[in-house]
């Protein structure tokens, strides 16, 4: 595959951190420099096939790549993942229509004590503004009217005030970041220098040796002439050898990563077993316990201290998750009225039985399926409200003033602290890409070693061919020429 000469890794790596303009520019040249180089310059014309041949290091047997005639076969398009989307969604609406109604059977047969309660929906305005708006349109007075409208104002004031510091932020940060760039630009320019200058020096390094390697083609000293022996002078772009094969370390290392997951999951499925045995023991010690404690108030308990023996059974029973059975055993030996203990021995094993319970009214309402609202306020504008209600009172200003200075000096610690955080992470950033654009040098110019010599090794090889055909030395000295400015001129490009 050819790489045009406008996205080789040069072009991407000088335009990476460039300006739309730039950009733009620096194509504009690398566009200008290939029309003069490879359209408007058209040396030897008129030359017949034979000397475009050798001018342009044409084989007789070159072939077309074996990649060129392979062909994708696609799927034949098909409308069922539509319809199967379709019946998929109608038959979901079906089974959810199918567990309504299974659910209503299940609601008109189920017992009261496993029946879920009541729902109250509870509102809850958590937001200063919205309490105090609320206020105002259930309480409208004086205090409220003036409290509401103070918290309001405050809330204005606070919004712009943030507003303000979060623009400076970006506009502090920006101003750090330009210089970042720049600094990193700076330093960028040194990198690409090397870059280009090392793919300078491989064009004329390749240059020296290919020059050397012909001239023993093109001497008058027939002896110096070893055919095929130039085959062996070239670099076939195989740097394995200069990078040793790290596939059978990174197996051994693999296994061992493998080895050490499994004996460590092992290790933790065993200590979890463990530690689940130990706590099956020490749970069985506290229900020991708790059944010592419930066997010992049985005994003891009489009519004078019932009303608080009952609080502490029914706390004992409910903390060991007793069972009706048990709970009829322990009961059972009470020294009240029969009746009595009846009564409380069918409360606890009926409540045992039912699988949920009320919440508690000041919490929750009393399960009646309609909105209520409550406020629970973790805002400083709460105590600024709190202070409006009541001016007299000097705590309530104390608070205000506290907590709002507290609650500003915070909010200004945590923005400086993450333009303090943004402006290091942009640097280090930058100090990485520099790195990495640093240590990329040396693959960019083996890249660009490999892909010269893909492009010559062929044409290499076609000349020490004509050598092997006995071509005259005047022919030779054109291939080699061409060769030689190919090394020069062709792929990959260098642009400075």
């Amino acid at each position: 595959m050819t790489i045009s000469p406008l996205r080789d890794s040069e072009t991407l790596r000088q335009q990476r951190n460039l300006t739309t303009t730039q950009k733009r520019a620096n194509t504009e040249t690398k566009e200008g420099v290939l029309v003069n180089s490879f359209i408007k310059d058209c040396p030897n014309c008129n030359i017949n096939l034979d000397d475009t041949c050798d001018t342009l290091v044409i084989s007789e047997d070159s072939q077309m790549p074996k990649k060129l005639y392979e062909k994708d076969s696609t799927s034949s398009k098909s409308i069922l993942p539509i319809s199967a989307i379709a019946v998929g969604v109608m038959g979901t609406i079906a089974l959810l229509s199918a567990f309504i109604k299974r659910n209503t059977r299940i609601n008109l047969n189920i017992s009261n004590e496993k029946r879920l309660p009541e729902l109250t929906r509870n509102v809850a305005l958590n937001d200063e503004k919205f309490q105090a708006l609320y206020q105002m349109v259930s309480s409208p007075t004086r205090k409220t009217i003036l409290a509401g409208i103070g918290v309001l104002t405050l809330s204005a004031m606070g919004f712009m005030g943030k507003t303000f510091f979060d623009g400076f932020k970006d506009v502090w940060v920006k101003k750090r970041e330009a210089d970042i760039q720049k600094d990193m630009q700076e330093k960028l320019i040194d990198i690409e220098t090397q870059s280009f200058a090392g793919k300078i020096q491989i064009t004329r390094s390749m240059l020296s040796k290919k020059m050397i390697e012909f001239s023993r083609y093109l001497s008058d000293d027939n002896n110096k002439i070893l055919p095929n022996f130039g085959k062996h002078l070239y670099f076939t772009g195989d740097y394995n050898k200069y990078y040793p094969n790290k596939d059978n370390k990174n197996n051994i290392n693999y296994f061992l990563l493998g080895a050490g997951t499994i004996g460590a999951i092992i290790g933790l499925g065993y200590l979890s077993l463990k530690n689940l045995t130990k706590s099956k023991k020490l749970l069985e010690n506290y229900v020991k316990n708790r059944e010592n404690l419930i066997e010992n108030l049985v005994k003891t308990s009489s009519n004078s201290t019932k009303e608080n023996d009952k609080k502490l059974l029914e706390a004992y029973f409910q903390s060991i998750d007793a069972t009706p059975q048990k709970i009829r055993e322990f009961l059972k030996n009470l020294k009240w009225d029969k009746n009595e203990v009846d009564d409380f021995t069918n409360k606890l094993v009926k409540k045992s039985q039912t699988s949920t319970t009320k919440v508690n009214e000041t919490i929750g309402g009393d399960g009646t399926p309609k909105p209520t609202f409550y406020s629970h306020v973790d805002d400083y504008r709460a105590f600024f409200y709190n202070w409006l209600l009541d001016t007299d009172n000097k705590q309530f200003k104390q608070l205000f003033f506290g907590i709002t200075a507290l609650s500003a000096l915070s909010y200004g610690g945590k923005l400086a602290g993450e333009a303090i955080k943004e402006v290091q992470v942009k640097k280090l950033n930058a100090q990485t890409e520099v790195e990495l654009q640093q240590r990329l040098v040396s693959t960019e110019l083996r890249n660009f070693k490999s892909k010269k010599d893909a492009a010559i090794q062929p044409l290499v090889d076609e000349f020490y061919k004509q050598v092997d055909n006995g071509k005259p030395k005047e022919e030779l000295k054109v291939i080699a020429d061409n060769i030689l400015l190919e090394i020069k001129n062709g792929p990959p490009f260098v642009y400075s």
